[in-house]
């Protein structure tokens, strides 16, 4: 009972405290040198280096102009270009400001000027490791018709590229495959809508009050059939998503997507739905789907590359998923029997999930911040 009930704690107390957090590296050599563009959030530029100067929870152009200087500073010290064994210094040549999905992100455009041929590039990335270990860098990096990506982080922040050759593409789909379970495994409200959809698997609804399941099989195969309906749904709208078929304003994505945990916690505490559970999780499967194709939607892949991703992230994602139902399902399954586990995780536990996922509702349907700054 306490492993159940810690792992329920950790996620929902880490939910509440930390947004993982992701920026988007595009490079270009090209016949006038290597350029870039750098969209880093502004949430972590502003953990970093305190940019929000009235603490009113918004970070202004204004605010970002000022410290235009110190923001390019402290990114462009974090990366390191080289080519040929010889540093390629880089130089700021203008910082934006772009909407992605989970907010605002600083875009920083930079030049940098390598001392001859560039034939293998190497990338060290290093932006705020000291701050947040989860953090990943996702990269693009274009060479003519030719198009190499990769997931940099604290655990793998070096990786050199040979631009004559065409190969690595095995690499490439590692990369995915390995953001695919990072991505499930540091988003919450995903593993937060399975979960409320696992929790009452182990049980039978009786007389208007949660019973044990009579056999494994029966639970077992109610799992099944929950995963295997949120995998098609999610499936299907991440790879319409991410091919460029489907594109729905991101803020109704992800306000969606807070809605059907809590709609999945309430249906835990009011099961008018509890025979329809797969249902359940199919219909909104096909929202968290279109949230998982933001991260690939970001690097906006060429289609041949795109393929690659979207089946190694999609792959990593089922990967992760099924990690997480295999560690929550047999303990449940063994903690079924008891009390505890029917009111102090289920229905508790139900209670925080549906509480969590209404502040999710409303920080992202009305675009303001209710909860701290991610740390």
């Amino acid at each position: 009972m306490n492993a159940l009930f810690l792992l329920l704690a950790l996620v929902t107390t880490d939910a509440w405290a930390h947004k993982p957090s992701d920026s988007y590296l595009t490079l270009d050599l090209g016949a006038d040198g290597l350029n870039g563009r750098w969209d880093i959030a502004l949430r972590d530029l502003d953990y970093a280096l305190g940019l929000d100067a009235n603490d009113d929870g918004a970070i202004t152009w204004g605010e970002l102009r000022r410290r235009k200087a110190e923001v390019a500073t402290y990114a462009l010290a974090r990366l390191t270009l080289s080519a040929g064994g010889s540093a390629c210094p880089t130089a700021l040549a203008d910082m934006l400001v772009d909407e992605h999905t989970d907010g605002k992100y600083a875009v920083l455009q930079f030049a940098a000027r390598c001392p001859g041929p560039v034939s293998k590039l190497a990338v060290d990335y290093r932006l705020f490791r000291d701050l947040d270990p989860q953090h990943r860098g996702l990269l693009r990096l274009t060479h003519g018709a030719e198009t190499k990506t990769a997931v940099l982080g604290p655990d793998d922040a070096r990786r050199v590229f040979e631009l004559a050759e065409n190969g690595g593409r095995l690499d490439e789909l590692a990369d995915f495959i390995r953001e695919g379970v990072w991505h499930i495994w540091t988003g919450y409200d995903h593993i937060l809508f399975l979960l409320s959809l696992l929790l009452p698997a182990v049980l039978v609804r009786q007389d208007k009050s949660w019973r044990p399941a009579a056999n494994f099989r029966h639970a077992l195969g109610d799992v099944v059939a929950v995963v295997t309906a949120f995998t098609l749904a999610h499936s299907a709208t991440l790879s319409l998503a991410a091919l460029g078929y489907l594109d729905l304003p991101s803020r109704w994505v992800e306000s969606a997507i807070a809605a059907s945990v809590a709609a999945a916690a309430l249906n835990n505490l009011f099961p008018w739905l509890h025979g329809r559970r797969p249902w359940l999780a199919f219909v909104f499967g096909l929202v968290h789907g279109l949230g998982f194709a933001a991260v690939l939607s970001a690097l906006a892949l060429p289609e041949t590359a795109r393929l690659r991703g979207l089946l190694g992230f999609n792959l990593g994602v089922e990967m992760g998923q099924l990690a997480i139902v295999g560690i929550v399902f047999p303990l449940a399954w063994r903690l079924s029997r008891l009390r505890l586990y029917r009111t102090a995780v289920l229905q508790s536990g139900s209670v925080a999930i549906a509480l969590l996922a209404g502040v999710w509702l409303l920080e992202r349907g009305l675009d303001v911040r209710l909860l701290g700054s991610a740390g």
